[in-house]
This record gives C-alpha cells, sequence and structure tokens, in this order.
C-alpha cells in the first residue's frame, strides 16, 4: 500500500506565467550555464534553485547566502504575481510530457515520508552526502519541496483510463513548448545528427512539449489515491538527492514537533508518477581521461581477453543491444561485445552493462577502482550525443558508449534491494522545476 495525496500547490498564475518560470533541474547544469539560461528572464525558477546565479561568482555554491537568496526570490516570484497560491482545496495535477512523438502523463502529488522509511518507496543509487546537504539545507530555508521527485509505477489500466478521460475531455491549465533556446545549456555540446537512434526520437533542439491539467473534482481526487493505495511500491526513477533530502528534512520536523499527527505537510513531499511503459531511459555514457599508461593497440590487445572487436570505423558506433558497447579509442569508434563467460545473468546488478563495464574493463584495465571519486572518469548523458564522449576523450583517453537500461532492470535491481552503478540511467525528457511547489508549513 503507497500513498499519493492531493495538495494545494504553489504555481504560476497561467500559461504565460508557466513557459517563463519551468526551468530544467538544477543538478543538470553547472552555475555559468544557469547564469546564461536566465538573461532577459527575471522569472526563471533557477533563481531559486539555483540562487548563486543572482550573487557574484565568488560566493561559494554552499554559503548561507545563496539559500537565503533562494527564499527571498521565492517570495519575490508570489509578491510581484507570478506565483499563485492554489485554491483552498487540495488537487492532484496531471503533467503530459511530449518529446519527439512520444508522451508520458503522470500524476503530480505528494508521496509519504514513511513509504520512504519502510521501503515501499524504492531506491536504486546511492547518494552522497554533500549533496543531501545542499538540498536539505535549501528545503529547510524555503520551507518548501521545489522540485518533484520523478517516480514510477507499474501499468495500471484503471489509472490509464482515468487520466486519458480526464485529459481528452478538459483543456489544460499549461500548454507550452520548451524551445531550443530554453533547451541549450543542456545540450550545447551534443551533435546536430542524431542518425544512429533506434527509434524516431527527433534532436533535443526541437523542444518539449508540456501540458498540464488540474484535477479538481473530489470524487476523482479519491479514486487516485485508492489506486495508488492499491499499490504495493512506487519506484525513484530520477530524484534520489532530492528524495533523500525531502525526508530528512522531514525527519528534523518530527524531532521538532514530537507530538506531530503525521498529516502536516513536512510528512509529504512532491512528486511526480509515471506509468513505467511510458518512460525512456536514454544510455548514460563513460570517459576516461588517460589509457592507464597503455598505447592504442596494447588497449585493444587486453581488451580482447574481456571482449569481441570489432573492425574500427570513423562514425560513432551506438550499441544496438544489451552487452554490447562502442568505444572511441585513438580517433576511431569500434563494436565491442562481452564475451558470454564472462556475463551472470542471474544477478541483477552484475548483469547490467555499467557493473560489467566496471569490473570487467574499468577496473581491471584502466584503473577506475572507484568511479564515485575517482577523477579521471566522466560520465556524460545521452542527451549530448556520442560526437560528445569523442571530443571528451581526445586523443589521450577512451570513451564507452552503453545500451541504455530498461525499466524493468531498474525494477530488478531495486525489488531485490540492490544499488545500480552510478549514472546507470539517464531520463529524458526532464521534469521542469516551478510548476508546483509544494509548501511544508
Amino acid at each position: 500500500m503507497t500513498t499519493l495525496r492531493p495538495f494545494r500547490a504553489v504555481r504560476p498564475v497561467d500559461n504565460a506565467a508557466a513557459a517563463r518560470v519551468a526551468a530544467l533541474p538544477y543538478d543538470v547544469m553547472s552555475s555559468a550555464e544557469a547564469r546564461e539560461a536566465v538573461v532577459g528572464n527575471p522569472d526563471s525558477f533557477l533563481h531559486v534553485d539555483k540562487a548563486e546565479i543572482d550573487l557574484d561568482p565568488s560566493v561559494d555554491l554552499y554559503d548561507d547566502a545563496v539559500y537565503a537568496k533562494a527564499k527571498e526570490n521565492l517570495a519575490a516570484l508570489l509578491e510581484r504575481g507570478v506565483l499563485m497560491h492554489d485554491d483552498r482545496s487540495a488537487c492532484f495535477y496531471l503533467y503530459r510530457q511530449t518529446m519527439g512523438g512520444r508522451s508520458q502523463t503522470g500524476v503530480v502529488g505528494c508521496a509519504s515520508v514513511d513509504d520512504y522509511l519502510d521501503d515501499r518507496i524504492k531506491k536504486h543509487e546511492l547518494t552522497r552526502a554533500d549533496k543531501e546537504a545542499d538540498r536539505i539545507r535549501h528545503v529547510d530555508t524555503l520551507d518548501a519541496n521545489t522540485g518533484p521527485i520523478f517516480l514510477a509505477h507499474r501499468p495500471h489500466h484503471g489509472l490509464a483510463a482515468l487520466i486519458s478521460g480526464w485529459t481528452s475531455s478538459r483543456a489544460p491549465i499549461y500548454d507550452f513548448m520548451a524551445d531550443a533556446e530554453f533547451l541549450a545549456p543542456l545540450v550545447n555540446t551534443a551533435q546536430s545528427a542524431r542518425t544512429n537512434e533506434q527509434d524516431s526520437l527527433s534532436s533535443p533542439q526541437s523542444g518539449v512539449h508540456h501540458e498540464v491539467w488540474k484535477v479538481c473534482d473530489v470524487a476523482t481526487n479519491l479514486q487516485i489515491a485508492a489506486t495508488f493505495a492499491d499499490m504495493a511500491a512506487l519506484y525513484i526513477a530520477d530524484g534520489h538527492h532530492r528524495c533523500a533530502s525531502a525526508v530528512k528534512v522531514a525527519q528534523l520536523r518530527r524531532a521538532e514537533n514530537p507530538g506531530y499527527s503525521g498529516d502536516e505537510e513536512f510528512n509529504y513531499f512532491l512528486a511526480v508518477v509515471f506509468p513505467e511503459d511510458q518512460l525512456r531511459i536514454m544510455d548514460y555514457n563513460r570517459v576516461v581521461a588517460d589509457r592507464a599508461g597503455r598505447t592504442p593497440d596494447e588497449l585493444l590487445s587486453v581488451l580482447a581477453e574481456v571482449v569481441t572487436v570489432g573492425e574500427p570505423q570513423d562514425a560513432p558506433y551506438r550499441p544496438t543491444g544489451k552487452h554490447e558497447f562502442g568505444m572511441y579509442l585513438a580517433g576511431s569508434w569500434y563494436p565491442l561485445r562481452a564475451r558470454p563467460e564472462l556475463i551472470d545473468g542471474s544477478d541483477p546488478v552484475a548483469s547490467l552493462d555499467a557493473a560489467w563495464l566496471q569490473t570487467n574493463v574499468l577496473a581491471p584495465l584502466l584503473g577506475i577502482e572507484d568511479p564515485r571519486a575517482d577523477q579521471r572518469i566522466d560520465f556524460v548523458g545521452g542527451i549530448r550525443g556520442l560526437d560528445e564522449l569523442a571530443r571528451r576523450a581526445g586523443s589521450d583517453g577512451v570513451a564507452f558508449a552503453l545500451h541504455p537500461v530498461v525499466m524493468g532492470d531498474l525494477f530488478a535491481v531495486a525489488d531485490a534491494g540492490q544499488i545500480m552503478p552510478p549514472k546507470s540511467t539517464w531520463f529524458e525528457p526532464k521534469l521542469l522545476s516551478g510548476l508546483f511547489v509544494h509548501e511544508l508549513g
């Protein structure tokens, strides 16, 4: 049994405001990219989620002034009438994103802190204390969840029918396109041609269509809540740090209020929950800065012990299936296939391509023992394209293109209570921040 409940959102006053406010998540761009993205737009939610952009660049990212500025900027959006408190009744919202002809529609509501603590909200990543600490201070200072957690659920025909009926019979409250200029900070290094894609996903420069419906009918809200109450588990797709931070703020509030009832808003956090059959995971690739002292020929020779190495080619090689890799080395791309005898199909983590590559190539051949801490390795989301891998590898490094993880793999790892290797999944499109804020007070 899981909980998702309606809430009274702080949200943009109209569609025009929503288009100005909505911003990519704080953790997919640098401060410099965020400063570039907000030029000419004082209403961008990046002023809240990355408030350092309004301070001198010399100010430390974790300085008290950054969190104070974020609080000030959120209040200013309300005072200027860009954001508003929704009416007094708690509501669910439906959030649809369409990219390259593919749509995903999720329910926006508040998930339960206790579901997270009791493992009914399942995780597949470890979190870092420093990243948690940043968002804990952000949530605590603003007294609000400003960025939604991206959750997934197993397909539910009844919920799908309800969502389809509501969205097909009512006009959305927001309906806008995030265009090329909006996305530029994330994809400014992406290749312009993506002809090796396995499906019809268009270039990210074509933008993402965002639509939001407000569900204000009490009976329908009860039906949505009851549907989630029948689900055994929800799964974090993206936002492990935001989720863990929201939970830790709740625990702080509980300690400050020992007589809490459990119904207070701080016991819940902002989430958008999508059916897993609508979601698409993109590849998450690896670049190592050097070849650990080996020449290209020496590296190819030792690689042949663990993979089948195909003929070199000039064009980027995109893997077509699991246990297949594309490697960029010294100006050429090589198809690689893991040797079958080295694949453990019985272990949901060991059989993942990221884990296999770490165990059989990155650690023993390139000396990357701890990919979370080693500064020689970098991770590149598939949205940036394979040419970006080659650019980062240069003449001295080596890059590996991986086949995307599928949702079934993610669920299997989470259900087993295990953890995926770092940077295993890149979900696209990203959930925008600023369309919904959940106040904890």
